[in-house]
């Protein structure tokens, strides 16, 4: 098989969507591997480095796009690569279609298969493939919160951990998933005090038990949350339905309950966000104020560390991408249940329920239509 990389566009996205390694193991198994040219440097690996492990690279992502059988991507296409997209074609990536009702029909419209990172689901319902990505936006949130509560950028002016005789700031974590466990560890360990609400009480009772003592669990519930938010200096968003829009939690009324300066950091906001006012923003970018609520909304932020990030990503995809190119996509989905759940698109049709749900457009069963899918 043909696989192309593409180098990514989406602003101060860095990341690759294989390294070196994963190459050399591709190309022994008897596939070609095309990378976009300098796809790889902003994650630390040169041309000459996937040579080295036996890719080609093209000049152009029209070559990459023209003459690849699949395309594995870090971030879902944008615009400008929409037209590049064959009929037919395979691709596998993050996509979070539910965010985006125009990615949804563009990709549509190309009637090619979309596999999506993000909905591959192993038996006991984790994420394989969003773990690794969750657990580094989970420590970035608390990193990014804890700046931006200063006030040069329109926060509080509050240190996370505070100091001897002077109070650590009070960190509210809405969904106890990968991402608020690795964001309230984050928080804990600068010394705040931190809140997590969720409301599967089974998973607090866990994480009251691995937590440190400066970590509270609380069931969620629409009046928990109005009792946290209002004393809370840093708010992490980390919500999480499979395949589906996040849920507002925080509507613009609540906004007004809470301190001037208190920061928001929206990590479900690839997902539409569960704050009725969040948006997407950019690491060049990255927040705004409404009614003195800072909104931190960048929907990559693990672009920001790509080397980390990058290896962290090809560490799960890359038996994935090798199944697929070894086995085809049909056959790959046939024998791995977990893999199966990852077809959103399949040629002009949208194939996974919750996103049709999303748009109120026609779910297509796979089950109904394809044999090997069963």
């Amino acid at each position: 098989m043909l696989i192309g990389v593409p180098r990514e566009i989406k602003p101060n996205e860095h990341r690759v969507a294989i390294v070196p390694a994963g190459v050399e193991q591709l190309v022994r198994d008897g596939h070609t591997v095309m990378i976009e040219t300098d796809a790889g440097v902003g994650s630390g690996f040169s041309n000459d480095d996937f040579i080295s492990a036996g890719a080609t690279i093209a000049d152009s992502p029209n070559k990459v796009y023209g003459e690849a059988e699949m395309i594995v991507k870090v971030k879902e296409p944008i615009t400008p690569e929409w037209e590049l997209i064959r009929e037919d074609q395979l691709l596998f990536t993050y996509f979070h279609f539910a965010a985006s009702r125009d990615l949804t029909q563009a990709i549509v419209d190309t009637k090619s298969i979309a596999i999506a990172y993000e909905t591959v689901e192993l038996p006991n319902g984790s994420l394989p493939l969003l773990v690794p990505m969750s657990e580094i936006a989970g420590r970035m949130a608390t990193q990014e919160g804890a700046k931006y509560l200063e006030k040069t950028f329109g926060g509080r002016g509050v240190l996370l951990g505070g100091v001897p005789g002077t109070p650590a700031a009070e960190v509210v974590v809405l969904g106890g998933g990968i991402v608020g466990t690795q964001a309230a560890k984050i928080a804990c360990g600068f010394g705040a005090n931190v809140h997590i609400l969720d409301t599967n009480l089974a998973r607090l009772r866990y994480l009251d038990d691995i937590m440190p003592a400066n970590c509270n669990t609380v069931m969620s519930s629409r009046y928990t949350i109005r009792e946290y938010i209002w004393k809370a200096d840093l708010i992490i968003g980390s919500v999480l339905i499979k395949g589906a829009k996040a849920p507002w939690l925080i509507t613009r009324e609540m906004l007004k309950e809470m301190r001037p300066g208190t920061v928001i950091v929206d990590v479900s906001v690839d997902q539409g966000g569960c704050v009725e006012t969040s948006r997407p923003t950019t690491h060049h970018d990255p927040i705004y104020t409404i009614d003195g609520i800072v909104h931190y909304g960048v929907a990559n932020m693990p672009g920001a560390v790509p080397h980390t990030s990058t290896i962290a990503l090809t560490n799960a995809t890359l038996p994935y991408v090798s199944a697929l190119a070894n086995k085809g996509f049909e056959r790959a989905l046939f024998e791995d249940n977990s893999l199966r759940p990852g077809l959103n698109i399949y040629k002009g049709n949208v194939a996974y329920q919750a996103v049709a749900e999303a748009f109120d457009m026609e779910y297509w069963d796979p089950r109904n239509h394809l044999e090997w899918f069963n």
